[in-house]
């Protein structure tokens, strides 16, 4: 990727800076086979299920969880389904519901784009719902297997989103802003890369921290759910609101709404499986 530092001088609406960091401006498709392409942004996705397979395999021994290698794999492909179906539909609901009952077929234009990860996380609560009750499995269980096995998917899904020039930041002033292509002439936080960062890395981190110190079932998820609210929530900050949508409740956009909604119910959650452990 070329970070070379370019000198510009923008001079828009509360912009003063001198210097921006050049765009690596990457073709999302990867390899063109004809009328086929394989896109960065697709395996993304594949290297994050890969990376939450061997993360859930390893965890699932430490842990001493009921759950094979083999288990797991039908657990992954739970979740890819379920992903995928609450990851689009959730965009079609919570960012631009009107289009879509007025166009309903385009909700499965997925090639579009419009994926809410919000959504996704529905998508696979119900996917581990479905699988516990097959498999005759503890859904808490299920669900902080996922928790840790989630963040690498996390950072590698941002880093598809930053290759294409997409969910940008706001305009800033900083040395490190970038302009986006489609976005204006003004330089924008890459704030892909901050929610990779945040979202994938520290968020690892902290839950592998609490995964070495507690082994109350439950608290995975729930740890999950408050940070990973926490952390988008301010993050957001830093991220242009959907042009569709704009603010909503104020001065809040509707990932922040749905944050908040997450750190209760981890708040929630936690509290529960703290008093069901005393008791």
């Amino acid at each position: 990727m070329n970070r070379r530092i370019q000198a510009l001088d923008f001079k828009g609406p509360g912009v003063r800076s001198t210097y921006l960091m050049e765009y690596p401006v990457i073709d999302p498709v990867l390899i063109h086979l004809g009328p086929l392409q394989i896109r960065w942004y697709g395996l993304m996705y594949i290297i994050g299920f890969f990376l939450a397979y061997v993360i859930a395999v390893k965890i699932s021994r430490r842990r001493a969880y009921e759950m094979t290698a083999a288990e797991i794999e039908d657990l992954l492909a739970y979740c890819v389904i379920g992903l995928i179906l609450g990851a689009r539909f959730g965009y079609c609901m919570f960012y631009n519901l009107l289009f879509y009952l007025e166009n309903p077929l385009k909700i499965f234009a997925v090639w579009e784009g419009g994926m809410s990860f919000h959504g996704g996380l529905v998508g696979l609560i119900l996917a581990g719902l479905l699988y516990s009750r097959v498999k005759n499995k503890q859904f808490l269980m299920l669900a902080d297997i996922g928790a840790i096995a989630a963040p690498p998917g996390l950072f590698f899904g941002r880093l598809g989103n930053f290759i294409n020039a997409e969910l940008y930041g706001r305009v800033t002033d900083m040395p490190w802003g970038m302009v986006f292509p489609g976005a204006g002439s003004l330089p924008r936080h890459p704030s892909q890369l901050y929610e990779g960062f945040f979202e994938g890395v520290v968020l690892l981190l902290v839950l592998y921290l609490i995964h070495l110190r507690s082994r109350t079932r439950g608290i995975l998820i729930a740890s999950f759910l408050f940070f990973y609210g926490l952390m988008r929530f301010f993050l957001e900050i830093f991220r242009e609101p959907d042009m569709q949508m704009g603010f909503v409740l104020g001065f809040l956009t509707m990932g922040q709404v749905l944050c908040v909604i997450m750190v209760i119910a981890g708040l929630c959650l936690f509290a529960c499986r703290l008093k069901s452990a005393r008791t």
